[in-house]
């Protein structure tokens, strides 16, 4: 299934008393959030009624399963915005034959499929470009260095 595409602009100020305010949090928060900085939903493609969610921290309290999600409804200036600290998705995928064990990565109760299923066509593109870059640069690299070699 696909990753969903609603973006939203993050309510700076009560996303800084989010975060701020919640144990574990971080200790400076204007360091992890931009003024002007927009999120990408990602959970799955949902209806347009669906309620979307952005993770904004990851709880740093020891025994603690837990992260800080911005969710939000509707568009324009019917956009409806709260801050969640939920619990992680017990959800495992067990891979049988190379014994690996992925967490899903929303939190429990998340509508829509666990985060493995979800696929992201932009974020794999870049990543596919980016490799394609660091081997072309490789490459280069190799050659130039055949040519310092060469007697």
């Amino acid at each position: 299934m696909l990753q969903c595409t609603a973006v939203t602009d993050v309510p700076f100020h009560e996303a800084l008393l989010a975060l701020a305010s919640m144990e574990g949090g971080p200790e400076h928060p204007p360091d992890v959030l931009a003024e002007d900085e927009f999120l990408l939903c990602e959970l799955s493609e949902q209806g347009e009624a669906a309620e979307h969610a952005a993770h904004l921290w990851t709880v740093d309290v020891p025994g603690e399963d837990r992260d800080l999600w911005l969710l939000w409804a509707g568009v324009g200036t019917h956009r409806v915005y709260r801050f969640a600290d939920l619990p992680l998705c017990p959800a495992l995928l067990r891979g049988l034959a190379t014994r690996t064990v992925t967490s899903c990565a929303y939190f429990d109760h998340h509508p829509g499929p666990h985060s493995w299923a979800v696929t992201d066509p932009l974020g794999d593109l870049i990543t596919q470009h980016f490799h394609g870059e660091v081997q072309r640069l490789t490459a280069e690299n190799d050659g130039n260095d055949q040519d310092t070699e060469s007697p």
